[in-house]
């Protein structure tokens, strides 16, 4: 596999524009010129793959209203505890509220399925490549409900050709075992490793640390701020032979010390040299690298 030297990601789709994990959020991010574009990905009570950020429902849709009764003891809706034509019944908003505004346009939750056909249905009338970026969430919590996510993953992607040499792909988490379990499952995808700036990543930021990532994985996604505060994981991880793409670049989130969005993206993109960038914004980290 040979993607571009460095590539946009377009993080829950054009988000900064549309509610995330729409078909029309990724429509959008296929326009705007992103290299792949990335969904979350969690499992219905029945089996299917859909794009959702969280394993809840309540933040992202209208199940309150629709299924006023279906929560879980704890309060919350869980995506886990409904059918995929359930998840059809509902409606997809955004969640922030400085975003696109709530009650203009209709949105739906779309299965994994649903954003492949589009995407690769946009590459044929585009003559683009722009490929995926799945992430699952919380497998070892859906594997503890009897849905393990890794066989599910790897059955769908061969369907849709994701699985042959040189395929348009990446496969995020934030938990190692479950890219290892891809691994033993005979996957040779490229996989990323993501990481948060909490306790349980510590044991991977050393030389040695990073170097143990490879055997499970070809990259790292973590926070962009702890390149910011340890931006030595970045040769490490060269050496190690694994690319670096952090999170998440939002230009209604910009730090002070970079002063605009484009500032920060410079600095990561050509300063500290990563591979990519996920960002909500991805016409304008187009636009950054383009303008190099």
């Amino acid at each position: 596999m040979s993607p571009p030297s460095r590539i946009v990601i377009a993080h829950r789709g054009a988000s900064g524009y549309l509610p995330e994990h729409t078909l029309p959020a990724y429509a959008l991010a296929h326009g705007m010129g992103a290299d792949y574009i990335e969904p979350d990905l969690v499992l219905t009570r029945d089996g299917h793959l859909i794009c959702l950020h969280d394993i809840y429902l309540q933040a992202t849709t209208n199940v309150e209203q629709v299924f006023p009764s279906r929560a879980r003891e704890d309060g919350r809706w869980y995506a886990a505890d409904f059918s995929l034509a359930e998840i059809r019944r509902l409606e997809a908003r955004e969640r922030l509220s400085n975003r696109f505004p709530r009650g203009r346009s209709r949105f739906a939750v779309p299965s994994f399925a649903e954003m492949i056909e589009l995407v690769q249905g946009l590459n044929e009338r585009t003559g683009r490549t722009v490929g995926i970026y799945p992430e699952i969430k919380a497998p070892a919590w859906h594997r503890a409900q009897g849905l393990p996510m890794e066989a599910a993953l790897l059955e769908l992607l061969e369907r849709y050709g994701y699985r042959k040499p040189g395929a348009p792909v990446f496969v995020q988490s934030f938990e190692p075992e479950s890219l290892k379990r891809l691994r033993a499952l005979g996957s040779k995808l490229p996989q990323v490793l993501l990481m948060a700036e909490v306790e349980q990543y510590q044991r991977f930021l050393s030389p040695e640390g990073i170097a143990s990532i490879a055997a499970f994985a070809d990259g790292i996604g973590p926070a962009k701020t702890m390149l910011e505060r340890q931006p030595e994981l970045i040769g490490w991880a060269r050496d190690a032979g694994l690319i670096i793409h952090p999170y998440t670049f939002r230009a209604d989130q910009v730090p002070d010390r970079h002063g605009s969005h484009e500032a920060e993206l410079e600095r990561y993109l050509f300063e500290l040299g990563v591979d990519g960038v996920f960002t909500d914004y991805p016409d304008r980290a187009r636009a950054v690298l383009d303008d190099r």
